[in-house]
């Protein structure tokens, strides 16, 4: 390193001489940091502004990943909602039924409509169980209207059963006539038209022309269609529910054991096979296997 100078300033007026020492690597040093505060200034400034890019990035990234995640959660909870919605509209469309079946299920015994129907316990309103915690964060939101959705759906999976059930039988309660003609006997006790004694008559007669066509009450399944002795030829329809109709003194048949049948198909026709007076129809209907009087379920007030 160069060696230290000596700077003399004389003052020609009063003699003062001033003395001062220069030394060069003190000076270079003092020059070095004033030349490289600008640089380190700037590259500070630089460093500052990369971490606040990455910093802006790294929240970018956090709040694109979030705004994924609620359309996700959104179009999840929107197909949901669509689907309650459409099973709501359904359940309305299946849930109508036509004012005679509606009267002919009312009129059936509670035990059989109890037996049919089931039963679903309604547990605590969702609004209560679901809606009482805090919500602390819109993920607590989706996730709150998530459940409330998922035991909306439930619910409504209940009721649709129920719905279902309540259709199915209906279908299967005997409700219409099985054939045209004049009520000429009814159910309970009546003189025996063979030998004059009081008797109990287990159905009612419909009189009508030979050949006329006789249907099944309600949907069901040919158990029996066969010969059945003072009931001659005999058609026996399961309905299920513990629900049994019977057709006798047939002319012939149109259906078979084991058959699955649909309310007003053809069955058979009338005849007077059998222990029988003239061609007429004996129906009967057997609920939960008693002998119950078929006026009770039939719709047609006029008959």
């Amino acid at each position: 390193m160069p060696r230290p100078y000596t700077v003399l300033i004389v003052n020609p007026a009063t003699g003062v001489e001033r003395r001062f020492t220069i030394f060069p690597r003190r000076v270079l040093i003092a020059a070095g940091i004033l030349l490289a505060l600008p640089i380190l200034a700037g590259l500070a400034v630089r460093w500052s502004a990369r971490a606040e890019t990455a910093a802006l990035r790294a929240t970018a990234a956090t709040l694109q990943a979030e705004n994924d995640s609620f359309r996700s959660m959104t179009r999840a909870l929107t197909d949901q909602i669509e689907g309650v919605q459409s099973a709501v509209a359904q359940l309305s469309v299946d849930s109508k039924l036509d004012p005679d079946s509606a009267r002919a299920l009312e009129r059936l015994p509670s035990a059989v409509r109890a037996g049919a129907m089931g039963g679903s316990a309604i547990s605590t309103p969702i609004a209560r169980s679901v809606l009482a915690p805090t919500l602390a964060s819109p993920d607590d939101t989706f996730g709150m209207l998530r459940e409330v959705l998922g035991r909306l759906g439930s619910r409504l999976d209940l009721v649709r059963n129920e719905v279902q059930r309540r259709a199915a039988l209906a279908a299967s309660t005997p409700s219409v006539w099985p054939s045209e003609g004049n009520l000429s006997a009814g159910f309970g006790s009546r003189v025996d038209p063979f030998d004059g004694r009081l008797a109990h008559h287990t159905g009612i007669d419909i009189s009508a022309p030979r050949g006329q066509s006789v249907h099944a009450t309600a949907a069901g399944t040919v158990i029996s269609a066969d010969w059945n002795g003072d009931y001659g030829r005999m058609v026996v329809i399961d309905h299920g529910f513990g629900l049994v109709t019977r057709y006798g003194h047939l002319q012939d048949f149109a259906v078979k054991p084991g058959d699955k049948v649909g309310r007003m198909q053809l069955i058979g026709h009338i005849g007077s096979t059998g222990r029988a007076t003239g061609p007429h129809l004996h129906y009967e209907l057997l609920v939960s296997g008693q002998m119950t009087n078929p006026l009770r379920l039939l719709t047609d007030p006029r008959r």
